[in-house]
């Protein structure tokens, strides 16, 4: 049996302040960040007692890289024989010498340019901090108009091999203006999967299945876009929960849901880059992007 794992424990901070987010410039207590780490030493422990084939995305609410638990996590479940890939969302800002001590066939970074609240040179730094580690990573942009001329400034400033993904702004109908939407799909060959909200009642996923969701009390739940608690991984017995099911929602609009819905073969565009966000390669990206469009 082969899980993937989205973990999201009760950390709700980040150190950044961009305007479009509920959690910036928050900052959760000293005794917060104790129960936080206490809860997420308890999964990693758990996670290191299973027979399983587990991958991990943290997607915390807010910035987990800056405090020293989350990375010491992520170094040890690298190091663990049942651990396929651990990844995590992050804006990049944290100091990186802890990754050295990864399995680096393994960790995997999940970033994020944030243009108005770090410069391109920082940012660009910490890539190439990435790559001279060997650390697999992505980088991505929310996809704000205002963003766009950064957007193209980091995509001249990175490695070409290095995949820049490209979150569309969605609150607003028809916000993208023609010539932009070509600069972005230019930019991102997968643009326009994240600009859909892809229909989804009814149809088949994985999450509940192979794919779930993980809060701090060890709650489990399909995914985080459905919010019934489905078991709990800490109580015997918990596997019986994990069996296949339609969406119960009329459309998914984002990566870290569609991307488990099987009619749209994102699975073969990812490989085993999935939860980090890289796609396996160009052309055979362009090949299956063209052949689901057209189903």
């Amino acid at each position: 049996m082969k899980w993937t794992i989205l973990y999201r424990g009760p950390l709700s901070s980040c150190n950044y302040a961009c305007d479009y987010c509920p959690f910036a410039k928050r900052r959760n207590t000293r005794s917060e960040l104790e129960y936080d780490a206490i809860k997420l030493a308890r999964f990693v422990d758990w996670v290191s007692k299973r027979r399983e084939q587990i991958g991990i995305l943290f997607t915390p609410w807010g910035e987990a890289l800056i405090h020293r638990h989350y990375q010491q996590a992520i170094v040890a479940l690298s190091r663990l024989p049942n651990v396929s890939r651990v990844a995590i969302q992050t804006n990049l800002s944290c100091q990186l010498d802890w990754i050295d001590a990864c399995n680096k066939a393994v960790v995997a970074l999940w970033t994020t340019y944030h243009p108005s609240q770090v410069s391109l040179p920082r940012f660009v730094e910490q890539c190439e901090r990435l790559d001279r580690a060997g650390v697999r990573y992505s980088v991505g942009v929310v996809g704000l108009r205002e963003n766009i001329s950064a957007i193209r400034a980091l995509r001249e400033a990175l490695h070409r091999e290095t995949y820049v993904w490209v979150n569309a702004y969605k609150k607003i109908a028809d916000y993208y203006s023609m010539s932009e939407l070509d600069e972005l799909r230019a930019i991102d060959r997968l643009f326009d999967f994240n600009l859909t909200a892809h229909a989804s009642f009814g149809r088949e996923c994985r999450a509940g299945h192979s794919v779930f969701t993980v809060d701090g009390d060890g709650d489990m739940r399909r995914c985080h876009f459905i919010k019934t608690v489905i078991g709990n991984i800490y109580q015997s017995g918990f596997e019986q929960a994990l069996v296949p099911r339609a969406c119960s929602n009329t459309s998914c609009g984002c990566h870290i849901g569609y991307v488990h819905m099987p009619h749209l073969k994102l699975d073969y565009v990812y490989g085993d880059g999935l939860l980090e966000r890289i796609p396996r390669g160009a052309m055979n990206v362009s090949r299956t992007c063209s052949q689901a469009a057209a189903e």
